[in-house]
């Protein structure tokens, strides 16, 4: 009887976590198909293709959190406006980015691997294996839920996490711009419209 009540308290623990496992990894899945998906459209533009990609990351990336840490110091000095237009810029920075990534794998399969819960910092870590002729490489997701809603916080690729290589990314371009986020502002649209072209071109 004892067993039998451990038993089941056992069940009672563990099958919301492996239902949460469950429903963050079908989640991840379907926007990943959802970026793959575009890339193989042959019916799209590769203007079309991107803009679809933009907002599938936009909509699911914590995009101004991420820009904020990004931006280091540089960020309480600036004016609303400025941080607004800041945003804006760095989501297309990073749609550009992830983008062009996954272009690279578009033609290749992967596979969610794995996934494991951080309860200190409430943090879903999920493995995607991809694979191609010559092997495979893991790119592991950061995902938060926020507001019954889960977000992308980070992207770690061969153990080199996205947001901590853009933070060291922008603070020597931010450190050539005295920190100034406005100025910086300029080189940073400069810096999009350039990789826009050569991405839909």
């Amino acid at each position: 009887m004892l067993f039998v009540k451990y038993f089941f308290s056992l069940i009672i623990i563990f099958t919301p976590l492996n239902l949460k496992a469950d429903e963050v990894n079908d989640w991840l899945n379907k926007e990943i198909n959802t970026i793959i998906s575009a890339y193989q459209n042959n019916n799209l533009t590769n203007e079309n293709k991107f803009l679809l990609i933009e907002k599938t990351i936009n909509n699911n990336f914590a995009g101004s959190g991420i820009a904020k840490f990004v931006a280091g110091k540089s960020w309480n000095g600036a004016t609303k406006d400025t941080k607004l237009e800041y945003i804006n810029l760095f989501k297309r920075h990073l749609a550009l980015n992830i983008a062009s990534m996954m272009r690279g794998y578009s033609d290749q399969n992967y596979e969610l691997v794995n996934s494991r819960y951080d309860k200190k910092n409430k943090v879903t870590l999920i493995d995607m294996e991809i694979f191609s002729e010559t092997g495979s490489i893991q790119v592991t997701w950061r995902v938060k839920k926020s507001k019954e809603r889960y977000f992308v916080i980070d992207l770690i690729v061969a153990d080199i996490s996205l947001v901590v290589t853009k933070r060291s990314e922008f603070n020597s371009m931010l450190k050539n711009t005295n920190y100034n986020l406005q100025d910086f502002n300029i080189k940073l649209l400069e810096q999009n419209n350039s990789s826009y072209q050569k991405l839909i071109n």
